[in-house]
């Protein structure tokens, strides 16, 4: 049925006009793109995951590699349907674009034994917590292309929050490559790469911090007598709920919960136990916390010898001031809003 399809989209794109052909064609190309995983943790699954729920990709086009002691990871990635392999330069040599979703403490092993045979013909993108760009390039050949992402779980239900920042030696066209691939499994934007590391503090580590949420919301209910396994959906469809009309209404979320909070009500009254608990201070110093971890991160992992020129670069990207344009897109291929933004702060 794939192969079908690709064969009559590529019939209609014979009859039509010479432009309509090439744009049906690359439309083909796109969905048989071939995806490789190094690396095939809960990220890397997540992410296969969504790619074959969208529809775009289908399982035999991914590829995905672990060493011999995580058979468990590759046992669920054939389970999906995915090829697998113990060999990451087989993960290189099948695939369009790659995924190095390993541990930062091995990442510079990994690039390395790849750089070889990575030839710019193929994009590498990079999930690895804290690893820089610049790392990356590092120890592998001169002009290859290297995209930095963080994602988040809830891509394995089409719902992840994605961004991610572009190498200098990326092509023409490789910023729209990966925003496609990370828009099928939610929303997607581009970004600076001195905000991956906080991007990670909020929405890379954002879920856990969810969960929690709903997790004591959930016990609250249990607590003052619902079951257990009602409590826990009413917690989690009022998550769902809330976050939809942020971004479906646009309006402030203080104002919204203004809105909520009768005069008197029950709402203002767990609002004001959630205050006097420091509910927000508590979650800033989860996202800061959790950005300093990536950074920190990123810093033990950088080779010795560019370690003090990646620390210097980056704090004079912080003390410009820049303005940098987005776009961001949701899973359906629509864009959501586009801006821009201002950065201008030290380390």
């Amino acid at each position: 049925m794939y192969f079908k399809t690709l064969l009559s989209e590529t019939f209609l794109a014979f009859s039509t006009s010479n432009f309509d052909w090439k744009m049906q064609l690359q439309s083909c190309s796109e969905l048989a793109m071939k995806i490789g995983f190094i690396g095939a943790g809960k990220m890397a699954q997540a992410l296969a995951r969504g790619f074959i729920n969208s529809g775009r990709i289908t399982p035999e086009n991914i590829t995905a590699s672990s060493p011999k002691q995580d058979n468990l990871f590759l046992n669920e990635c054939k389970v999906l349907g995915l090829q697998t392999t113990h060999d990451n330069t087989e993960v290189v040599h099948k695939s369009d674009v790659i995924f190095l979703a390993v541990k930062p403490p091995i990442v510079n092993k990994v690039v390395s034994e790849i750089a070889p045979i990575l030839s710019r013909e193929r994009l590498l993108v990079s999930i690895a917590l804290g690893i820089t760009i610049r790392n990356i390039e590092s120890l592998l050949p001169s002009k290859s292309r290297v995209v930095r992402v963080m994602p988040n779980t809830p891509a394995v239900v089409r719902a992840g929050a994605s961004a991610f920042a572009m190498g200098s030696t990326c092509k023409d066209g490789d910023a729209e490559i990966v925003r496609d691939l990370l828009s099928t499994v939610g929303f997607a934007v581009e970004v600076p790469e001195i905000h991956i590391d906080p991007v990670t503090g909020l929405s890379g580590s954002g879920p856990s911090y969810m969960f929690a949420v709903i997790e004591g919301l959930a016990d609250g209910g249990v607590k003052v007598g619902l079951p257990r396994d009602l409590a826990i959906k009413l917690a989690a469809h009022t998550l769902y709920g809330a976050a939809k009309m942020v971004l479906e209404t646009g309006v402030h979320p203080a104002q919204l919960k203004d809105d909520v909070q009768s005069p008197g009500g029950s709402s203002i009254y767990g609002m004001h136990k959630l205050e006097s608990c420091g509910l927000k201070g508590i979650l800033m110093d989860a996202v800061e916390a959790a950005t300093s971890r990536s950074r920190a991160t990123g810093d033990r992992a950088l080779p010795r010898d560019i370690r003090n020129t990646e620390q210097e670069t980056i704090g004079e990207e912080f003390s410009k001031t820049d303005e940098f344009i987005y776009t961001c897109f949701d899973s359906d291929n629509s864009q959501l809003s586009s801006g821009s933004a201002t950065v201008s702060r030290k380390l």
